[in-house]
């Protein structure tokens, strides 16, 4: 496994506290993205990827569509993707991932759908195509994102008195409970020690404040799992997550944001030991 000293130790420090950024995601990408490793820009890749796949639903809907360029590809060729799927020629699947082919080919097939239920369809393809990406941190990561997500679902679902089973996405064991059980707790208090925490962060009313937790919740996660890992592709991995975290609280309303870093900053204080390289 490559390690990554001098980059690691180069990448800028986070303020959550600042209002602006001198350092993006983006930036990244092209800056530093070239010096890692073949396998290890795999792995980035499936960072970057899920800015492709919200590009390839606009661009499905509409080919003029504006799109993200923080994602792998360019919207000449994802057009080019959909058009070649659309044809079903043959797609270089050294060039583009198999769950991108499979749910631009379903998109065709089924009449398109309720765009809630292709974005379900493409995250649940997303997400098993990543955890059998073969690094153990990575898979351990997109699964935990999709238990919490699978786990929100099912209790706003159950809330509303809806359909638990048609909300949950993947085929993992924590995803056939929620769709199965009729437990209170889906039978999961014992399994996860973060369960009851996403019940009262399901609970809060304020959209923006769930949010919070949420954002709170997974950065206390990676912080312990990327513990030992230390000048390695997984702790540029969290990076990215944390940068892009941050990134989005700064779109926010100046006012409202900077309220909200204090109150992670404040949160994450008081819960986890936040590494020298991320304060």
């Amino acid at each position: 496994m490559s390690k990554y000293y001098c980059l690691i130790a180069g990448l800028p420090e986070l303020t959550l506290e600042d209002s602006k950024l001198n350092y993006t995601v983006a930036d990244f990408k092209t800056e530093l993205y070239p010096d890692l490793s073949l396998s290890d820009k795999k792995i980035i890749d499936l960072f970057y990827l899920k800015f492709d796949n919200g590009n390839v639903l606009r661009l499905l809907k509409d080919k003029d569509a504006t799109i993200d360029d923080r994602g792998n590809y360019s919207s000449q060729q994802l057009l080019e993707l959909i058009s070649s799927v659309k044809v079903e020629d043959d797609v270089d699947p050294e060039v583009f991932p198999s769950y991108l082919v499979s749910f631009i080919s379903d998109y065709f097939s089924e009449a398109n759908g309720e765009p809630a239920l292709q974005e379900d369809h493409l995250s649940a393809l997303y997400y098993e195509y990543a955890m059998r990406n073969g690094n153990e941190f990575i898979t351990r990561w997109f699964e935990f994102n999709l238990t919490v997500n699978n786990i929100l679902v099912a209790l706003i679902a159950r809330k509303y008195k809806q359909d638990v089973a048609q909300s949950i996405v993947g085929q993992t064991e924590i995803s056939e409970a929620l769709r199965t059980s009729s437990a209170r707790d889906f039978g999961l208090t014992n399994e996860l020690d973060y369960f009851d925490q996403l019940v009262k962060i399901s609970e809060i009313a304020d959209l923006v404040e769930r949010e919070k937790k949420l954002d709170a919740l997974k950065w206390s996660w990676m912080e312990n799992a990327v513990f030992f890992h230390y000048f390695t592709i997984e702790r540029i991995f969290v990076f990215l997550i944390r940068l892009e975290m941050v990134e989005r609280w700064i779109s926010m309303d100046k006012e409202k944001g900077n309220q909200l870093f204090r109150s992670i900053i404040d949160s994450l204080k008081n819960d986890v030991q936040i590494p020298a390289e991320f304060r």
